[in-house]
């Protein structure tokens, strides 16, 4: 079984989503959802866990969150991992769902030109694009962990100039390859 878990980096602009629906199911965080539906939401940040409760969003749909809200359908993240980014959270449950093969799309964990990342910058709950990069060395620890909690998937992460931080790091990780955005496209068109 085949997932595909979306960071919000810049690296995953222009990948279609919809066609990928039909390869297996999707994993997404935050303000994701206001332009697509994925299969299950991850939020962690209260901002924007506030807005989707609020939205309905969560009433019919897998939404996990740090505190959700008693009239909404959202779901408690598990404790061990309840202080994680919603990024590795969104990891996390997509290997509890039993995935054997795993992709990481717009996990950029960093910036080439030190300017925030993100494809929802100027956004309500996000920072502005010209401030400064968001350091990734949290995210980068969480997502080894759990890669390393999961040594029998295959874990995948696509690639651009944009999502080159901490290549020496995540080489060590046995259960993970990268490919380029253009091999991940030519594979699931």
């Amino acid at each position: 079984m085949t997932a595909f878990v979306l960071g919000n980096g810049i690296s995953r602009k222009g990948i279609d989503l919809y066609a990928l629906k039909k390869h297996g199911k999707i994993y997404g965080c935050n303000a994701l959802y206001r332009e697509f539906e994925p299969d299950v939401l991850v939020s962690t940040d209260p901002g924007i866990s506030k807005e989707i409760q609020e939205s309905g969003w969560p009433t019919g749909r897998r939404h996990y969150t740090r505190k959700p809200f008693s009239n909404s359908a959202s779901i408690k993240l598990e404790p061990a991992y309840k202080g994680m980014s919603s990024g590795p959270n969104a990891l996390n449950i997509a290997c509890k769902d039993e995935h054997t093969t795993i992709f990481l799309l717009g996990f950029d964990l960093g910036s080439v030109d030190q300017r925030f990342n993100n494809l929802y910058a100027d956004s309500p709950f996000y920072k502005k694009s010209t401030d400064g990069a968001t350091f990734g060395g949290n995210w980068l620890n969480q997502i080894i962990q759990i890669m390393n909690e999961n040594p029998t998937i295959q874990f995948y992460r696509v690639v651009t100039r944009h999502s080159q931080g901490f290549a020496d790091k995540l080489a060590k990780v046995k259960n993970l390859q990268e490919m380029t955005k253009e091999q991940f496209q030519n594979t699931y068109k």
